[in-house]
């Protein structure tokens, strides 16, 4: 007979799976240096990375709990959107957020729903993994990321814990590295009992690793349905005195290249508005100190943002350090560049501008969210600028309120697709939880 560690190994899954498993088990002392090393690089939480050894830091609630996982600050916050659907449904579920990154987790933390608990995901290890669903016990587990972990998934199963992808997302590129260990990934795929892909092209992919047809769905992007990111009140009122009628406009999620078009424009800007000011909440904010140099190259006056607004105006334009403010700056304005599309990183998150009454303008580049900026562009809820002439023109424009106005008319008839889902989550851990 086989020996399986413990793992529940399935004598039908691949060589790939079963040796990966395997060395879940074997390396697993390997957790808790590899962990002290990225502490000491500062990529690990100074007081919570052991929650990444499996320990939790916070008790179970009691009654159901509902357990889902992201990685990015994109997809982490897009699942206040499903949470806030499923409440509705029967506001006693609690849930469980489990992110890998630092960065997501201080997203979350200023935008975490009631009866939501944020935690570190474990490493792949299976001691971690034991402790983590011992602790637990989930009544049901949702995935929103592209990656999952093989370990945690073939125990989770075992468990009869049921499971599902919501906001899948897979292109040509993914679809190929991932075709090179095609059987893991079949054998991973296969074990969910929901797969709802973003779009057709993803419902495809899935398909072609073996995940059934009455398991697959195509609902569209959870970020859709995103509840509205959380305020700043104190800190908006202050800057609403400090900029009186002149207002701001803002670009968010920028990259290099797209602050450097969005800092041309804004000079260009200044040469009409010379009290014009320009906040830009950049992806990664330790790159602040970067982007403050490259405006006074340009020869605007620039400066940092810390954790209060400056006592007066005296910059053309303010970059911020930290990260889970945007609902701040997309209040306070009423138009923003979404960067990532100028860039090419293929566009950021539309529709967080859009539940905010904030104009939206974008770059070419944005064939992460393809579907829907054409859905937006069609209804006349964004722009798409080119350069800093055109970004300049648009910026200075007087149709903000209408775009906005198309903007959150679609996000709301996109949440419909996401309370459909809510319903058929609730529905498969009825009939599928261990717990039930």
């Amino acid at each position: 007979m086989k020996r399986d560690f413990g793992l529940g190994i399935n004598q039908t899954d691949g060589f790939l799976l079963r040796s990966y498993l395997v060395a879940s088990t074997l390396l697993a002392p390997l957790a808790r240096p590899i962990l002290a090393w990225r502490r000491k690089k500062g990529k690990e939480h100074a007081d919570r990375w052991v929650e990444k050894l499996g320990q939790a830091s916070a008790p179970r609630p009691t009654g159901r709990l509902i357990w889902m996982h992201a990685v990015g600050v994109g997809e982490a916050l897009a699942l206040n959107g499903l949470i806030a659907q499923m409440s509705a449904e029967n506001p006693k579920f609690s849930f469980l957020v489990t992110t890998s990154s630092a960065t997501a987790a201080q997203a979350l933390k200023r935008n975490l729903p009631a009866r939501t608990i944020h935690q570190f995901l474990p490493l792949d290890f299976k001691p971690g993994i034991t402790q983590f669903l011992d602790h637990w016990k989930p009544d049901l587990s949702i995935w929103a990321e592209r990656d999952i972990w093989p370990a945690l998934i073939t125990q989770t199963k075992r468990r009869g814990i049921p499971m599902a992808i919501v906001n899948g997302r897979m292109d040509a590129a993914s679809f190929r590295k991932k075709a090179k260990a095609r059987s893991l990934y079949a054998n991973l795929y296969q074990k969910f009992d929901l797969v709802d892909a973003q779009d057709g092209k993803t419902k495809d992919y899935f398909a072609q690793f073996g995940v059934e047809l009455s398991v697959l769905k195509s609902s569209g992007t959870l970020k859709a349905a995103g509840v509205p990111l959380a305020d700043a009140p104190n800190e908006r009122a202050a800057w609403i005195e400090l900029i009186g009628e002149n207002g701001i406009w803002v670009a968010t999620s920028t990259h290099a290249a797209d602050e450097a078009v969005v800092l041309d424009a804004h000079a260009r800007i200044l040469c009409d508005e010379p009290d014009a000011v320009l906040v830009i909440a950049p992806r990664v904010p330790t790159r602040a100190d970067d982007i403050v140099a490259a405006a006074r190259a340009a020869g605007i006056s620039a400066a940092k943002l810390g954790s209060t607004p400056p006592t007066k105006l005296t910059k053309s334009v303010y970059v911020d350090t930290r990260i889970g403010y945007l609902g701040l700056w997309y209040r306070l304005s009423d138009v923003a560049l979404v960067g990532g599309s100028i860039a090419d990183v293929g566009g950021h998150n539309p529709y967080e501008p859009a539940r905010l009454n904030c104009a939206i303008l974008h770059g070419p580049n944005v064939y992460n969210f393809a579907s829907d900026y054409a859905m937006l562009s069609a209804a006349g809820g964004s722009k798409q600028i080119n350069d800093a002439k055109s970004l300049t023109a648009a910026v200075t424009a007087d149709d903000h309120g209408d775009l906005a106005r198309a903007a959150a008319e679609l996000a709301q008839h996109k949440q419909q697709a996401v309370a459909d889902m809510a319903t058929t989550l609730i529905a498969l851990m009825r009939e599928q939880s261990p717990n039930a």
